[in-house]
């Protein structure tokens, strides 16, 4: 008994330190028939900002490709993320992406990877068709159904 303690106590401490890693508030996992759930205590202190009353136009094409898309229905056309970790668009610093905005791309191929508790997961196509849009940054912590990118 006292040896299944460490062992939680150990697996506990994995999961916090991957918040850290990823600066997530909340993680979650099914493991050996345990659900482990491990939260910071986040206080956000929000005010509202007036946005500009206009934009340059340069500044159009530098917004975040992380913005959401709002004429595209995500709950049909979006590739969700499996689970919770950080988003990679490449298979290394460096490289070229997997798939950009106009990629056609076939079923199973590898679109992203999210790196959870220290392992590279492969995102595959789930069907084939073109990315019309890409919804993550590069290094950013996606959520358990995060919306990654839109497949047409």
């Amino acid at each position: 008994m006292a040896k299944k303690k460490t062992v939680d106590r150990e697996l506990i401490k994995d999961l916090a330190e991957l918040l850290d890693e990823t600066g997530l508030s909340e993680l979650e996992i099914e493991h050996e028939g345990m659900r482990i759930k491990v939260a910071r205590n986040v206080t956000i202190n929000a005010q509202p900002v007036a946005p500009p009353a206009t934009l340059p136009a340069t500044a159009a094409p530098a917004l975040s490709a992380a913005n959401k898309v709002d004429n595209i229905d995500t709950a049909v056309n979006a590739v969700n993320s499996p689970m919770v970790g950080t988003a990679y668009r490449a298979p290394e610093p460096g490289a070229k992406p997997f798939i950009d905005v106009g990629s056609k791309v076939v079923e199973g191929q590898t679109c992203l990877i999210v790196e959870a508790m220290k392992t590279m997961n492969p995102i595959p196509a789930p069907r084939s068709g073109t990315v019309t849009a890409i919804l993550v940054d590069d290094g950013s912590p996606v959520e358990f159904g995060e919306p990654l990118f839109i497949l047409e």
